[in-house]
């Protein structure tokens, strides 16, 4: 089984019944329905074509922005889904570029499978699933949290598709100034792995997790940025867990992987080194774990990276789209 091993069948289920009620009576804003994110009603986000990718037998959600040149293809964390790319993506396609957004298995609209092998392996099989889908055409990965390693691993072992690399706040392997986000180490740390499930088994005690988390984010926010992630990005996060069948098996399974994951990056750290396309840090300068610092370290192992902070949390492209854009399409 994909969860980790010590979630029994019943214990799973549980959960998946706990998130279900905290994502429709605790994260989401009340009034606000889960079924459909403003970001996606509104008319000026722009037009793209619904499909599917085919891996493992499984389907793999994908939206298509018209566009030329090099398509941006956004890979995004947990427990997000492509739906966080919605505002930089329709203004670069009315820009005139491409863009390629997709769900992982496990999230969002892609097919979730019972019992699968949820992991950072195959998540960068995903990515290449999509990619090769696209045709013989040059890509741009764009990596967000989570989706930092299978961008960053993608691009440096296919280096003959991609023709730059951008990274708005993630991470890829250990290092001093790298701080996961308090819930997520929580799951991750082998130590508390046992105590994170207990927690979240109890929907009272997962609410508490969920909204000690928001606090952090939301103190530094903008009326307005609070307001929008209030109405719009938390009801994408909490979608992911309120839908059946959930994700909360593929996110239980990542943060597992976690620690491993970043091991295997630590030996894979030389390689950047030697990526001699232009890397694109833009990050939100108000994130307090994935951090300017940590930005900072990713650009010292790539030789032609710049770096841009805003004024943001953890989601610049949601943040602040324009500024994103205009750096994106700067030469």
């Amino acid at each position: 089984m994909s969860v980790h091993p010590i979630l029994a069948a019943s214990r799973r289920d549980a959960i998946l019944q706990s998130l279900a009620v905290i994502a429709a009576a605790s994260i989401a804003v009340p009034g606000t329905a889960l079924a459909a994110s403003p970001v996606d009603q509104a008319p000026s986000k722009g037009r793209f074509r619904e499909r599917y990718v085919q891996r493992a037998g499984h389907r793999i959600y994908v939206r298509d922005y018209p566009g030329e040149g090099p398509a941006y293809v956004m890979v995004h964390g947990f427990p997000d889904n492509c739906r966080i790319y919605a505002d930089i993506a329709s203004r670069l396609s009315a820009a005139g570029r491409r863009v390629v957004a997709f769900d992982f298995l496990g999230f969002g609209a892609s097919d979730k499978p019972d019992g699968f092998s949820y992991s950072f392996e195959q998540q960068l099989a995903d990515l290449t699933a999509v990619v090769d889908d696209l045709g013989p055409i040059k890509v741009i990965p764009v990596g967000h949290d989570a989706g930092g390693p299978a961008a960053i691993n993608y691009a440096v072992t296919n280096r003959s598709r991609v023709a730059s690399l951008v990274l708005f706040n993630c991470y890829y392997a250990n290092s001093p100034v790298l701080a996961f986000p308090d819930f997520i180490e929580l799951c991750c740390n082998p130590k508390t792995r046992l105590l994170a499930v207990a927690m979240m088994t109890d929907p009272k005690q997962a609410a508490y997790l969920f909204q000690f988390q928001q606090e952090p984010i939301r103190a530094h926010l903008t009326p307005e940025m609070r307001e929008r992630f209030d109405t719009v990005l938390q009801p994408i996060i909490a979608e992911n867990f309120s839908m059946s069948p959930s994700s909360m098996p593929a996110m239980l399974a990542m943060t597992g992987n976690a620690y491993e994951n970043l091991a295997a990056n630590d030996l894979r750290l030389p390689v950047l080194g030697s990526f001699d396309k232009p890397l694109k840090l833009i990050w939100g300068s108000w994130d307090r774990y994935l951090n300017i610092a940590v930005a900072k370290d990713l650009a010292a192992h790539f030789p032609n990276a710049s770096l841009t902070a805003l004024e943001a949390e953890h989601w610049p492209q949601f943040d602040q789209p324009d500024q994103v854009v205009r750096t994106l399409l700067a030469s």
